[in-house]
């Protein structure tokens, strides 16, 4: 069933989660409420307040009362998303841990855990306990072994082409002109999330045209987000005030226009056409009985059979990734990385011969 995208709903997120079609959604963003109410007024050491948050959609009467609450919440995104989606959570000590066991419990499959490092943190006036100086943002899909979306080498370009880490440093606070004020200059929303952060978010686990939901849209920061990366987004929120803030400043948006050959940055293994061992071995590319070297060493060598199988030398038969794995002691392979042939005096992977027969069959075309 289709649905109106790029829209903000006005209503509780449980019920507008369950009017949404089921299957819909490719990736969720939720912040939450936190639970985290000052049991009295808190100043700096100037005297002056310090901004808590105060609103009545953070507050509950015990723990139970805000786990009934997350469980439905969490139930409802789970509806929602797809098989091939995945749900983002932040929180801070007082929620989080609360709300990852409500998770697992679902059904969802914790991916990280990823500490938010915030470089500008708000001190501990006190002094009895230390700054809290990181939030915790909890990745998962919807179940174990779910097919889910993570752009790996484009999170590369944030850590100097490395890995990138689950440890997210150089993300201030929103503040300054990005801090969202009301007409006479007060926060417009106690816990606004840096765009930063987001963008990481969402390019990380979706692509141009998914639909990216948050349903508790606040200030908007996901649909700006959304927006400038060609997503479409879907946002719930309760108050009329939240409403009319997030729809100015998204509407504020302008994107450039859509390139896919800019805008798309999935991995480009995963653009190439699928080619099999098999395909290799029926157009001769490799052949039957064409002995195959793991890792270049010749005591562990392997035989190609007919039916695109390889055989070890002890008798264990699979394909190459499962005789990898079994020539590992049980370790992950990928065998097209790690199975060579020998052609003369140099050995060869075998991903070198996929990449050329993908190369005949463009030419062929």
């Amino acid at each position: 069933m289709e649905f109106e995208r790029n829209r903000i709903i006005r209503g509780d997120c449980v019920q507008v989660l369950s009017s949404l079609p089921e299957s819909s959604v490719d990736m969720i963003f939720a912040d939450p409420p936190y639970n985290l109410q000052l049991e009295e007024d808190l100043h700096r050491p100037d005297m002056t307040r310090v901004e808590g948050v105060t609103d009545k959609w953070d507050r509950f009467e015990d723990f139970e009362s805000y786990d009934k609450f997350t469980a439905a919440w969490l139930t409802a995104c789970r509806h929602v998303l797809k098989p091939s989606g995945s749900i983002w959570v932040i929180g801070s000590y007082h929620n989080i841990f609360r709300v990852g066991r409500i998770m697992q419990d679902i059904g969802f499959w914790i991916l990280n855990d990823v500490v938010w490092v915030k470089t500008n943190p708000m001190p501990n006036f006190r002094g009895v306990r230390f700054a809290n100086a990181h939030e915790t943002l909890i990745w998962a899909s919807v179940t174990k072994g779910s097919r889910y979306m993570f752009n790996h080498q484009a999170m590369k370009g944030f850590n100097n082409d490395k890995q990138m880490r689950s440890d997210w440093w150089i993300i201030p606070l929103a503040k300054g002109p990005e801090r969202l004020r009301d007409e006479i200059g007060n926060t417009a929303h106690s816990t606004q999330k840096p765009e930063a952060l987001l963008y990481r978010v969402i390019l990380s686990s979706s692509n141009p045209g998914d639909l990216v939901l948050d349903p508790f849209m606040g200030s908007g920061t996901t649909g700006v987000v959304a927006k400038r990366l060609h997503r479409d987004w879907l946002g719930i929120e309760s108050e009329n005030k939240y409403i009319d803030l997030a729809q100015k400043r998204i509407n504020a948006v302008q994107p450039e226009d859509y390139d896919s050959s800019l805008f798309d940055v999935r991995d480009l293994k995963n653009k190439k056409s699928r080619v099999s061992f098999a395909t290799l071995l029926e157009n001769g590319i490799v052949r039957p009985g064409q002995k195959i070297y793991f890792q270049k060493n010749v005591d562990k060598m392997a035989v190609i059979k007919p039916d695109a199988k390889i055989r070890a030398i002890d008798g264990f038969e699979g394909s190459i990734h499962q005789v990898g794995t079994y020539y590992t002691g049980g370790s992950p392979c990928n065998g097209w990385k790690h199975w060579y042939v020998l052609d003369g005096s140099n050995y060869l992977p075998l991903d070198e011969f996929r990449e050329k027969y993908r190369l005949r069959i463009q030419s062929d075309q």
